[in-house]
């Protein structure tokens, strides 16, 4: 049987932060074909929940629900009360996935976005071990909302900790909680990966969400992702899920320095989301 794929973009292709006024993207992807939309949850004070509800409604799409973890959102953190900052901006991204029907919640919460370093074995372990402790407590609560996880490995200069999906099933493994899933990002993948569909059967049913771009964060299809693979991988574990189109516009200038966009990858990030949707309806619907 073949597997089902809904194909979505996030909102950070045109905007940062999400906001309650952003619904006034939604007509327009929807328009561009897609099934899904992507929230990424930089503040959720800023987001109405009813009326994300029902623009999603007005307009047929469907909605994932993501995290961005800073500084201030740090589990591996040597200050608790950083810890308790993370706890409290998770239970509120729990709720507000409640309130949209979603039934997880994704990104890689286990540390700071760009804490990379070379750090001893000692303290590589005590941070380990306080990501595996503090997701435990997140386990239980996204338990307690109805929720699932979906932990995402990074490339090693964004995190030190989990960069495949090897590191990731080790701390899903040590976490050892029915609500720690995996979510993976293509572009990530192609950094650290040595075969995508190796790593893809390696998460297998704990695969919960992905995110693509290409290797240079531009047009999927434009550059030296290995595809192929990435829909032989989804066919072996029989995926029926998402396939989010994740980056970012040079506009944001914060967002575009933290995660390296100096220039625009398409003649407008409309362009970008329409041939990038053509190409991943063209690949992974054959």
């Amino acid at each position: 049987m073949k597997n089902k794929i809904d194909f979505g973009v996030s909102t950070w292709l045109w905007q940062s932060p999400f906001t309650t006024k952003s619904i006034a993207l939604f007509p327009k992807i929807k328009a561009l074909g897609y099934d899904l939309v992507e929230i990424p949850v930089e503040d959720p004070l800023l987001i109405d929940g009813k009326m994300i509800n029902k623009a999603l409604d007005d307009n047929g799409l469907m909605v994932s629900v993501c995290g961005a973890f800073g500084p201030t959102k740090d589990l591996t953190h040597e200050d608790e009360k950083v810890h308790l900052q993370c706890f409290k901006y998770l239970e509120q991204c729990f709720d507000l996935c409640n309130e949209l029907g979603v039934k997880f919640f994704a990104g890689p919460m286990y540390s700071a976005v760009g804490k990379a370093r070379l750090v001893s074995s000692e303290q590589r372990k005590k941070e380990w071990d306080l990501a595996v402790s503090n997701l435990k407590k997140v386990c239980n609560m996204a338990y307690a909302h109805g929720l699932c996880i979906g932990l995402e490995p990074l490339n090693r200069f964004e995190s030190d900790m989990i960069n495949t999906a090897e590191d990731v099933m080790r701390l899903v493994t040590d976490i050892n909680h029915n609500a720690a899933r995996v979510a993976l990002d293509g572009f990530h993948m192609t950094i650290e990966e040595k075969n995508i569909r190796k790593a893809i059967n390696m998460v297998g049913d704990k695969l919960i969400h992905l995110q693509v771009s290409e290797n240079h964060r531009g047009v999927p299809g434009t550059g030296l992702t290995p595809w192929n693979d990435f829909k032989l991988g989804l066919q072996d574990i029989n995926y029926n899920g998402a396939l989010v189109i994740e980056s970012f516009t040079p506009e944001i200038k914060e967002l575009a320095a933290a995660v390296c966009i100096w220039k625009t990858m398409a003649n407008s990030q409309d362009e970008f989301a329409s041939q990038g949707l053509q190409f991943l309806k063209q690949t992974f619907n054959d």
